[in-house]
This record gives C-alpha cells, sequence and structure tokens, in this order.
C-alpha cells in the first residue's frame, strides 16, 4: 500500500512499528526518515514530485528532513499543495484541462488530453533535472528523492506514448470468475468486490490498459534517461549512487483486481535497481531483499551508522561483494486488506469491535521465502502457494493435509518476526537501575 510502503522506504522500519497503516495517516512525529539521517550528516536533501506523506504540504514534507521540496501528489485532494499543479496553471494554455482527463475520440480510451510537455512526468523530469544541476554545484554531498506518479492508475497517457503499443499483443492474465473469488479468503473477496467490480471487463478495454500502463513506464523511463544524462553532465555520476524503486506494484486484473493492496506477487514483487560506479558490481541477484533495507543500504555505503531503531538489513556487502552479508532466506510484509476507507461515497470505514463489512480483523501478514508464500488473514484462513510450481499464485494450498507441515512451519516463522521485530525498540541495551 502506498503510504505505509512510502513510510517503510525512507524510515527502514515496518508498518506496524511506524504506525502508518493506511494512506493519509499522520506520520508519528518520533520517526526519523532517510533525509534526516543524511541532513544531519551534512548532506544537501531535496524531493521532487510524489511523497505521499500526510498532511500533504510543503511544510510538512520540510519537518522529514527535506531541504528543498517540489511536491505533487497526483491526487485530486492534494493539488492545493501540488507545485506541479500551481506551474501547469501559469504555463499551459489549456490549464483547464484536469490533468488526468482523456481525449475523446482516440483509438486509445486512455489516451490524455493534455500534451506531454505539460505532464506530471514531463514536470517531475524536468525539475529534478533543475534540482540535480543546482546541488551538484555545491561541493556538500547530496540526497534527491524523485517520484513519478505513473504508471499508476489512471492510465492516461499522452501523445506519443498513448500509441507506443497500439499494435504491440501483450499477455493478458486469465479471466477471473466471480465463484473463482468467492473461493478466496473473504478479505480478499470484499477487496475485489468493493465499489464497482472490475474482475468481468471488456477484454478489448484489459488490452488498452495494459498498452497504456507499458506507455506510461516508457515515459517514466524517458525522464529517468534525462536525470541521469544530467547527472554525467554534471560530473558527480561516479560519486553517486543512484537507488530506482517504487512503493508497489499494480494487478492490472491478475486475480480480479485492477490495483493493490494485495499479497500476490505482481503487487509485492517490486523492481529494485541499485548503481554505484566502482563500488556495485554489475549483476542480476536471486536474493530476498524488500524496500525496508533500503536505508541501512544506504547508510553504510555512504559510511554512515544506522539508528537502533532501524529494522532492516543492509544489502552492502551483497552489492559490492565485499564485506559480511548473510542472506535473508525469507522476507515479510503486511497490510490492511481491505484499505480502511471513508468519505463521502465510500463505506468501507473501519469500526472497533466489528470491523469492515464483515471482516472483524483486517490486519494482514505474509511471508515469502525463495519457494513459498503464506498470507495469514485473522479469522479468516490464509493463502498457500507454492510459488516454485506455480508461479501464478493460482492454487491455494492453505488447507491441503499435504502442505500442512509447511503451513505450520511458516505461521510459527511469522509469529517470531511478530514478536521480534520491535525488540530494538523495546528492549534497553542494559539493565539500569
Amino acid at each position: 500500500m502506498c503510504v505505509p510502503s512510502r513510510v517503510t522506504l525512507l524510515t527502514g522500519r515496518y508498518p506496524h512499528s511506524h504506525k502508518n497503516r493506511v494512506n493519509y495517516t499522520p506520520c508519528d512525529t518520533r520517526e526519523v526518515f532517510l533525509q534526516r539521517m543524511l541532513k544531519e550528516a551534512g548532506y544537501r536533501t531535496g524531493s521532487v514530485g510524489k511523497l505521499h506523506y500526510y498532511p500533504p504540504t510543503p511544510e510538512h514534507a520540510r519537518a522529514t528532513g527535506f531541504d528543498q521540496v517540489l511536491l505533487d501528489d497526483g491526487v485530486g485532494i492534494t493539488d492545493p499543495y501540488s507545485d506541479y499543479v500551481a506551474w501547469r496553471k501559469q504555463h499551459d494554455p489549456n490549464a483547464s484541462v484536469p490533468y488526468h482527463a482523456v481525449r475523446k475520440g482516440a483509438e486509445n480510451p486512455f489516451s490524455a488530453a493534455i500534451d506531454y510537455a505539460f505532464t506530471p512526468a514531463a514536470w517531475t523530469g524536468e525539475q529534478s533535472c533543475r534540482m540535480v544541476r543546482g546541488m551538484a554545484q555545491s561541493p556538500k554531498p547530496f540526497f534527491m528523492h524523485c517520484s513519478f506518479f505513473k504508471p499508476h492508475s489512471p492510465h492516461t497517457v499522452p501523445a506519443p506514448y498513448d500509441s507506443m503499443y497500439s499494435r504491440t499483443e501483450i499477455p493478458l492474465p486469465d479471466p477471473v470468475s466471480l465463484e473463482q473469488i468467492e473461493q478466496l479468503p473473504l478479505p480478499l473477496q470484499k477487496l475485489i468486490l468493493r465499489f464497482t467490480p472490475e474482475y468481468n471487463m471488456d477484454r478489448t478495454r484489459l488490452e488498452w490498459v495494459y498498452r497504456s500502463y507499458y506507455g506510461g513506464v516508457s515515459m517514466v523511463d524517458h525522464e529517468i534517461g534525462r536525470i541521469l544524462d544530467t547527472l554525467e553532465e554534471s560530473g558527480r555520476a561516479q560519486d553517486t549512487i543512484v537507488i530506482f524503486t517504487t512503493d508497489h506494484g499494480a494487478q492490472l486484473l491478475e486475480h480480479g483486481l485492477q490495483d493493490k493492496n494485495v499479497f500476490f506477487e505482481s503487487s509485492v514483487h517490486a523492481p529494485l535497481l541499485i548503481r554505484f560506479p566502482g563500488r556495485i558490481r554489475p549483476a542480476v541477484l536471486p536474493d530476498l531483499a524488500g524496500t525496508i533495507d533500503l536505508v541501512p543500504t544506504v547508510l553504510e555505503l555512504c559510511g554512515l551508522p544506522a539508528p537502533r531503531a532501524v529494522q532492516g538489513k543492509s544489502l552492502a556487502g551483497l552489492l559490492t561483494g565485499s564485506g559480511h552479508y548473510e542472506a535473508a532466506d525469507a522476507v515479510f510484509s503486511e497490510n490492511i486488506i481491505p484499505e480502511v476507507i471513508t468519505g463521502p461515497r465510500q463505506d468501507f470505514s473501519f469500526v472497533p469491535g466489528e470491523g469492515i463489512k464483515g471482516v472483524r480483523h483486517p490486519d494482514a501478514k505474509m511471508i515469502r521465502t525463495q519457494m513459498w508464500k503464506l498470507t495469514h488473514y485473522p479469522g479468516h484462513g490464509g493463502e498457500l502457494y507454492d510459488l516454485a510450481a506455480d508461479p501464478g499464485e493460482t492454487r491455494n494450498l492453505y488447507r491441503d493435509p499435504a502442505s500442512r507441515q509447511v503451513a505450520g512451519e511458516l505461521k510459527e516463522r511469522l509469529l517470531d518476526w511478530m514478536i521480534t521485530a520491535d525488540e530494538n525498540d523495546q528492549i534497553a541495551p542494559k539493565w539500569l537501575l
């Protein structure tokens, strides 16, 4: 889920520890973000694009440790705080057209009505290039967080990206029936069927969803290329760590759901690329890792100690091939399923003692090893998938007698993780009178 994942990424702490469990919940003022750690170590810090913190204001963003902030969360309710929206009003002659609007009569039903030059992606890329140039002029080291809204839904993409894959045949996920959805644990059923269900979307429209999604990916790829070119031109590329990752994936109707909020691979198996010339050897690594590991990794690569409260594990030894590194044999994830939502037209609100829409405990936890994935829904069973034999996660073995031992062992490990994750917070280094 967006906000919990983003706060985890920059604190190195699990959601149940930093307490950002759903979107639009305030950050705990006691949490220390990576930008604060680096700022206190003498770095200049800046952010461009989507932060998705709450409150969604530049003042709050600066309070987390950013010196410079240019915001655009890409969600209508946060537009009053968006630097992109303010910029577009000044520069786009068609600024009255909503930035997510589609062009009528286009072959691609997701073709954007606004020109590429005035899209959030183009603005985020250009402002990031400007920030890199400015920060590179100072002898001080810098940390910059650049975040694009795309390829998130809605899948509107401008020309030429709206037609880039128009003639490309993209494999689509198998259709999912209501009967299949009703075989899933109740929290998953409620999530997939909430609001206006999309599991039976017209296949032609779904083709355009995929073509537009990949158009959005290519659009972001173009802008990242511009940023990397700017870094090269600045002369600082050889001494700069570059990390590419994201907060979550997208289902795109795999398992009947279009967005996220689930533990299927399409949502939790996010990209992670790290570059540090002369230090990180080129490789594709099969090891398990999580966004929780990025804070300690960055700090070790920068020669800085990780705060005691950080729960992630540094990947520096793995990436550089030097020093000690013990490979993780499991990773963990957690989420509120279905997401707790309140609003004038949305009735999935959490009631203490009752839960959400019949889901008494919407909290869910997951453990994933190289071969197995287990998800536990308190009071509603779970899911168990053999990822080697069933990478599409179509056969739930949770109640299969032959898999009972595996399920029991993974649930025990899940319990051990929940008990021990906060040890650094709760247990004093020394007993004191």
